[in-house]
């Protein structure tokens, strides 16, 4: 099913069906965007990218047999600092998150797609879904950084 990979590929690197991927989007941001609140009590920029990453991290970790929790880093990691280099380190490190999910997915074959992986709450969601799912929150998130962009 390398279809549902290049899904995946799709909402991180271009042309998704429902506007700009996720890194074109990132690619507009400037610098005084970056870890700015235009609106009072929303993350910043900067910490939903964190976020993607965190969660990318986690899908992965589920895909490779690891018991389904909260990601390592919390579900909303914190800035460590404001700076171009933290922010040069942010993208670095969600590029290589996805990266490493693309090259996995690619992996999947066609009888895995189908299979439950357990959750915490003891739900299970096949592989497809948790992969669907993570292509979804990318796009959800890729739009509240657009609407911040606006700003």
């Amino acid at each position: 099913m390398i279809d549902f990979a290049n899904e995946l590929r799709k909402a991180y690197y271009g042309d998704a069906w429902h506007g700009n991927s996720v890194s074109a989007i990132l690619a507009l941001v400037n610098k005084d965007q970056i870890f700015s609140r235009p609106i009072p009590n929303v993350h910043s920029i900067a910490e939903i990218v964190l976020h993607l990453t965190s969660w990318t991290e986690e899908v992965y970790s589920r895909l490779e047999g690891n018991i389904a929790k909260e990601p390592e880093n919390g579900g909303w990691p914190k800035v460590k600092e404001e700076t171009m280099q933290e922010w040069n380190v942010i993208l670095s490190e969600f590029r290589l998150a996805n990266e490493k999910l693309l090259h996995l997915a690619m992996e999947i074959s066609e009888d895995q797609w189908g299979a439950a992986i357990q959750q915490e709450t003891g739900t299970r969601l096949s592989y497809f879904e948790l992969l669907n799912g993570l292509v979804q929150h990318h796009a959800y998130h890729a739009g509240q950084i657009s609407l911040l962009l606006k700003f």
